[in-house]
């Protein structure tokens, strides 16, 4: 029985948007106020910090952005063998609402208790959430990469808010209250996902593990599913250089737009924090326009495979860092060692374009190539690989302690043009190795899963 959809894609997709949504509302609001809580100083009597150093700062920054994406292995392992995706989002937002509050609590054991717990729930969510997406399409359904771009727009409205609300609230009346506020967007995001369970029958439930089942999955890989595997970590790389650029935003750009950054616009000074919205903003906006050019591109017949994406965001990331450069050098010839703000926007702008050039490709490109019965998994590889990437972004950052911004600037503008210049020169041998997973089969439309 075919069943009832909204814009054309199955109804769970916007249960899982709505709960993801409030996930990354949690995850952002946390993100946007972590390292200036962390360098804010002691004496402050309205609102006191940790008093770190940058350095420090960053660096428990990078470590924290590795460890939360990087536990998505075991919460992919543990969804395939013992809980199944549905259960595992359920455990995962538990955590995370308990790290929330731990965080809240002005006390030094709880804020690296509350860190635990983050990086274990979201460990625990994060992949199984998404390829719940890629479960409720059928295998050659066009929508797939729209319905990944839908949910990637609710990721972004949460990551919108979070900033706005969580960072004002954090960053100029208490920091602990805006964990807290992060800690109740992520009971809202349960909440939706509980009630809207009758949506998504038969996805996400723990495989049966009848001996049929146990004979398939001692099955060795086939020789397409071990080329369509290595496909997949060439793709994996590229998204780990990718993130390694993009992460800048929590870290290193953060504390340069608050040190080095004109923030006055006519005569109101923008929060530091409210930048870490600018990312999420731009993805709400360019979302949808950017998905119909995809569409449209590909209905010309030319080349849109997910390789030849990867590579196109990487080039447009290397013009993220030039507009950043230009700030740099607006920084080394301002007397007061200021550049205008429309360098950030300009670079953020650029960034998302990139990002929606590659992150829900990649997403939707696992779902086609991974093997079924390593699905949570290799969802769980790529957000480690991401957080690979973000601890990359926050050594980075570091460096740029002593190497100065410009140099760091030009560095990742550089890496990343001749990455997406190489990605391109070898995209036909590299979509060969997918034998033709990527094809669309026009006949196919949802159809509600048994």
């Amino acid at each position: 029985m075919q069943q009832k959809t909204i814009l054309g894609h199955p109804k769970g997709l916007f249960i899982l948007f709505f709960t993801e949504l409030w996930e990354r509302f949690s995850y952002y609001g946390m993100r946007a106020i972590l390292v200036l809580y962390l360098t804010a100083e002691t004496t402050d009597k309205l609102n006191p910090g940790l008093g770190w150093s940058s350095t420090e700062a960053l660096a428990l920054y990078g470590w924290y952005g590795m460890m939360v994406y990087f536990m998505g292995i075991f919460g992919g392992a543990i969804a395939d063998k013992w809980l199944g995706q549905k259960k595992s989002v359920i455990f995962g937002g538990i955590l995370i609402i308990i790290g929330q509050f731990s965080l809240a609590v002005n006390n030094m054991a709880m804020f690296y208790t509350g860190l635990v717990f983050l990086i274990c729930g979201v460990g625990l969510l994060k992949p199984n959430i998404s390829t719940m997406v890629g479960g409720l399409y059928k295998k050659g359904d066009a929508k797939r990469d729209s319905g990944f771009t839908i949910f990637y727009i609710g990721i972004n409205i949460g990551a919108v808010l979070a900033p706005l609300i969580v960072g004002y609230f954090g960053e100029k009346i208490d920091w602990h209250l805006g964990f807290s506020l992060a800690g109740f967007g992520m009971i809202i995001g349960q909440v939706v996902y509980v009630f809207g369970g009758k949506y998504l029958t038969g996805v996400g439930n723990l495989l049966k593990h009848s001996k049929e089942h146990a004979h398939l999955m001692k099955q060795p890989l086939t020789k397409i599913e071990k080329d369509r595997m290595t496909v997949m970590f060439i793709s994996f790389l590229i998204v780990m250089v990718f993130w390694a650029a993009y992460e800048q935003a929590g870290g290193l750009m953060n504390l340069y737009a608050r040190d080095k950054i004109d923030r006055f616009v006519f005569g109101f000074e923008i929060p530091t924090s409210f930048f870490q919205s600018l990312h999420a903003l731009y993805v709400v906006i360019l979302g949808a326009p950017m998905a119909y050019f995809w569409v449209q591109w590909r209905k010309k017949g030319k080349e849109s495979s997910s390789i030849f994406k990867m590579g196109i965001a990487s080039i447009i990331m290397s013009f993220g860092f030039v507009a950043l450069m230009g700030a740099a050098y607006d920084v080394s010839i301002n007397v007061l060692g200021k550049a205008p703000v429309y360098w950030l926007f300009l670079s953020y702008f650029l960034h998302v374009v990139a990002e929606l050039s590659i992150s829900p490709v990649a997403l939707s490109f696992i779902t086609k190539l991974a093997p079924l019965k390593y699905a949570s998994l290799m969802m769980g590889t790529y957000f480690a690989v991401t957080g690979l990437g973000n601890k990359l972004a926050g050594l980075l950052g570091e460096a740029a302690q002593d190497a100065g911004e410009m140099a760091i600037f030009t560095g990742i503008a550089v890496f990343t043009f001749l990455l997406g210049l190489l990605i391109m020169l070898f995209v036909k041998k590299l979509k060969a190795l997918t034998h033709g997973a990527e094809d669309v089969d026009p006949t196919v439309a949802f159809v509600e899963p048994e």
